[in-house]
């Protein structure tokens, strides 16, 4: 099968949506990580406050992680594409995969964020485990509580 020029066009729109998902993501944190400088400043002894900011120091590196390797992966494919356009099809086509990859490690590294924002949700909501344990109502027998 040979690559055509059309190919890595298409990976264009998809890239740059990702792209945007991951810059609405930064700019989330971003937003997070004031809020919870200023609640720290107020009362700096406060534990949840200090492994949520931990927790937002290590997303942050993910986030910036996955925008290099989708940067990378954009920049590969308007390579691959000058190379296709040029006639060298055996190296488009590795440049192409090498694209791929990097989409790939991009993607595998969102993976992570969400689970590590999830955890980051969690924390948030263990110190009102107590309320909700206490809490009745009609549609418990439909959502059973988790057991930590």
């Amino acid at each position: 099968m040979e690559l055509q020029l059309s190919t890595p066009a298409l990976l264009f729109s998809a890239i740059t949506l990702l792209m945007l998902a991951f810059t609405n993501r930064f700019l989330a944190i971003a937003t997070l990580i004031r809020g919870l400088h200023k609640n720290y400043l107020k009362e700096p002894d406060q534990e949840i406050i200090v492994e949520q900011i931990h927790n937002l120091r290590r997303r942050l590196t993910l986030i910036k992680n996955m925008q290099l390797f989708g940067v990378f992966s954009f920049l590969l494919c308007v390579i691959c594409m000058y190379l296709l356009f040029q006639g060298y099809t055996a190296a488009a086509n590795w440049v192409f995969v090498i694209s791929m990859l990097s989409l790939l490690i991009s993607l595998g590294i969102s993976l992570i964020e969400i689970q590590i924002s999830t955890k980051a949700l969690n924390l948030e909501l263990s110190d009102m485990e107590e309320i909700f344990e206490k809490r009745k109502s009609s549609l418990d027998i439909f959502f059973k509580k988790d057991d930590k």
